[in-house]
């Protein structure tokens, strides 16, 4: 199974939605982001980060709110998100690192 850090550093960019399963908005962003998993598939990845199951990944990068979307490409983080966004916004961004 893949860690983490072996996700995000490769070739192809990945969208990580950090939530938790008590968040109101984050179950409101579940589908949008399941789409864009679909609408992307073969060109990004999407990754879903439960905080509470992954406490440290969250303290690591600082997340302070759910959701919050990050972008990485090679590793690096290119465009992060608090809060919610719609499934435009995101998709853009995601589509500007392939």
């Amino acid at each position: 199974m893949e860690t983490f850090q072996e996700i995000i550093k490769g070739e192809k960019p990945v969208l990580v939605d950090f939530y938790a399963t008590w968040c109101g908005p984050c179950k409101a962003m579940s589908p949008i982001v399941e789409s864009i998993g679909k609408e992307m598939q073969g060109q990004a990845r999407v990754l879903k980060i439960d905080v509470d199951k992954n406490q440290n990944i969250a303290q690591q990068l600082q997340i302070q709110a759910v959701p919050t979307f990050m972008i990485f490409k090679k590793g690096e983080m290119v465009w992060r998100k608090p809060g919610g966004a719609d499934k435009m916004t995101i998709l853009n961004e995601l589509k500007k690192h392939c």
